[in-house]
């Protein structure tokens, strides 16, 4: 394992994808913008449409989502799931491998997919990180998950707790989408261009952080809450100037026409498992375990595995500015980017690892990479 103290983004090339040029030098420097057309005039809110149930040919189950219903289950396998738009996103994309993988689950009715408020969902009123703890988006589900109302839960990975639940494990990961943050604004380009005084909204401390201790004359409201067609919403309404958001999740529900530009991984480290769908099972579930053995991506498990182990080391929570990337470079190997922030953005502590592809060296690394910058932010640096 080695601690890198200057090495080429060769993640980033990974992550931006053939022809994008990328500094040769260390991890600090800019990095192209890459700007997706986006008019300035209007903002897209399209609707969530149910997916088609049809696929090379095969006609697809249909799907009943239950929302305030006392009905006796029927079907063979329930998916928990959150009830936003890009909750249910994730929970059609996980049906749809779900049955792309076993015919036996084309049969109608043998999906259900079952939308659980959590309590994040419920207290829109205050930051995430006045509201503190662990499992805001999680934990109802995990309940129900855990009493058999449901077989698996879908999850954001970066909204689950380093910990599971007792009786429930996470043995799947889908593929990773693009991990990096969108800038969305009806007036300028990019976060330099946003006249001093200008409001950025994001209810993310690791955001927040980051944007100001790059430019320090902005401003940022915290409180900007919502599903993501609630923010374009608020954004299109002068609430702010600007917003950033998650790159995947735009992309998951084909709202991408709405960028601006995207921010190299150089200007906005991403969260821990950003971009990232887990999917949890009973631990004594063998059949839905096998099930989701199908659908694993294991490149995606083990760069989430890495960040969750620097997380850990951290006992990161939403109240803490924390970020954190690990991605497979040009040769086979890890590399591994962690950053804590104090949460006005006046500091900034940042570190890297490179090691093995493998289970055990990229936790340790990530597990390394965490004591290091505990270390170094020393007490009561989380509170300025």
């Amino acid at each position: 394992m080695e601690t890198l103290s200057s090495s080429p983004s060769l993640c980033t090339r990974r992550a931006l994808g053939p022809g994008h040029p990328l500094p040769v030098n260390s991890w600090s420097g800019g990095g192209s913008v890459s700007v997706l057309g986006f008019s300035r005039k209007s903002l897209a809110f399209p609707s969530l449409s149910r997916r088609p149930h049809t696929a090379n040919g095969v006609v697809r189950a249909s799907v009943v989502v239950e929302k305030e219903t006392q009905e006796a289950r029927t079907a063979f396998l329930v998916i928990g799931t959150r009830g936003s738009p890009l909750a249910l996103a994730q929970a059609y994309e996980t049906r749809d491998k779900l049955m792309a993988s076993h015919p036996e689950l084309t049969e109608e009715g043998a999906i259900e997919i079952k939308i659980i408020k959590t309590t994040g969902d419920k207290i829109l009123t205050q930051p995430l990180a006045d509201i503190g703890g662990k499992g805001l988006f999680t934990k109802e589900i995990d309940e129900a998950l855990i009493s058999g109302d449901i077989d698996i839960a879908v999850h954001s990975m970066k909204d689950v707790p380093t910990y599971l639940p007792d009786k429930t494990i996470l043995p799947c990961n889908l593929l990773r989408e693009d991990v990096r943050d969108a800038f969305i604004s009806m007036s300028v380009g990019s976060l330099a261009e946003l006249p001093a005084g200008s409001i950025v909204g994001t209810a993310s401390l690791r955001r927040k952080s980051q944007i100001l201790n790059r430019y320090p004359s902005l401003q940022v409201q915290e409180n900007f809450r919502g599903n993501v067609q609630t923010r374009l919403k608020k954004l299109s309404e002068g609430v702010v100037q600007a917003t950033l958001l998650a790159l995947a999740g735009l992309k998951r529900l084909n709202m991408t026409e709405n960028v601006t530009s995207i921010l190299p991984i150089d200007d906005m480290l991403p969260a821990v498992a950003q971009g990232a769908i887990g999917i949890a099972c009973r631990s004594d579930d063998d059949k839905m375990a096998n099930y989701l053995a199908t659908l694993n991506h294991e490149e995606t498990r083990l760069a989430v595995s890495c960040e969750r182990a620097f997380l850990e080391t951290l006992d990161g929570s939403c109240r803490t500015p924390i970020a954190g990337y690990a991605c497979k470079d040009e040769d086979g190997n890890c590399i591994f980017r962690g950053l804590v922030a104090s949460p006005d953005g006046t500091r900034v502590l940042e570190t890297s690892r490179k090691g093995p592809y493998t289970y055990e060296d990229m936790v340790l690394m990530g597990k390394d990479a965490g004591k290091e910058l505990l270390s170094r932010a020393g007490p009561g640096f989380f509170d300025s």
